[in-house]
């Protein structure tokens, strides 16, 4: 494939775009690579062997700007990406406006969150071909801006699919189980390893059915879709992280990475 062509197929899937040595990547996509391309040293990434050669691939920061970051050593120029805007209104003014009591929990709870989601294990577990977690309707995609009534918020980083209370959710991949929790905004919640920095996590059920430490194969039920935390009604809100960065869930779904490789 020509560099030209190469170039308009990364732009059109959200993957890999060299230009004047530099790397560039969309904004919440995700780089995919051969091994020989990028700089390893020393570096905390996932790599994924297909017939016979080696690819890295790793996770681009959502920015609403033109943004040149470095990771791993490797210099990344983020392009933008508009993915639309979304309005919810909560009627718990209390999940909006929070007390000294609620943020002082709220912003406890994230920083748990984020020392969990810096975890990087040496094997991956995962096939790298996620199904979706739970059969329902996605009711917001990735990257969206968003208004709680009428304030804008931070984007929406994750995918909602919506589905009946007490509807099962399994694990799109295997992985292992480090954290669980009942969080102010996220509410009944699950943090899954899958390996070389690549997790996903499960907000607002009404049941967690597994506990930390489980290895869990592709397929285990993880628990079960529920309201809790700030929600409007009973959804999954699905996380995926890939070394530290929230990405596209969409871009690991139907064997999308292994389609994109076979195309390099």
């Amino acid at each position: 494939m020509n560099r030209k062509l190469f170039f308009l197929f990364c732009i059109f899937f959200n993957h890999l775009v060299f230009a004047n040595n530099a790397i560039m990547g969309v904004s919440g996509g995700i780089i995919i690579a051969p091994l020989n391309e990028i700089n390893t040293e020393n570096a905390q990434i996932l790599s994924k062997e297909y017939e016979g050669s080696e690819y890295v691939i790793f996770g681009v920061p959502y920015s609403l700007v033109e943004n040149i970051v470095n990771i791993e050593n490797n210099k990344i120029v983020i392009s933008p990406k508009n993915y639309g805007e979304s309005r919810i209104n909560i009627t718990d003014s209390s999940k909006v406006s929070l007390s000294a009591e609620n943020q002082a929990r709220a912003t406890k709870e994230a920083l748990l969150i984020k020392g969990n989601i810096g975890t990087y294990s040496d094997i991956l577990l995962s096939d790298l071909d996620f199904k979706l977690p739970v059969d329902g309707i996605i009711s917001s995609k990735f990257g969206k801006k968003r208004y709680i009534n009428d304030m804008p918020r931070s984007p929406h980083m994750a995918l909602d699919i919506a589905a009946p209370e007490g509807t099962s959710i399994f694990s799109p991949s295997a992985g292992k189980v480090i954290l669980v929790g009942d969080f102010f905004y996220g509410g009944k919640y699950a943090l899954l390893d899958h390996g070389m920095g690549l997790l996903t996590s499960y907000s607002h059920m009404s049941r967690v059915n597994v506990k930390e430490g489980m290895v869990i194969k592709k397929g285990k039920e993880i628990g079960l879709v529920g309201s809790s935390g700030r929600v409007t009604g009973p959804h999954l809100h699905w996380t995926v992280y890939l070394n530290k960065e929230r990405v596209n869930p969409e871009l690991f779904l139907n064997n999308n990475i292994v389609k994109t490789i076979s195309n390099l």
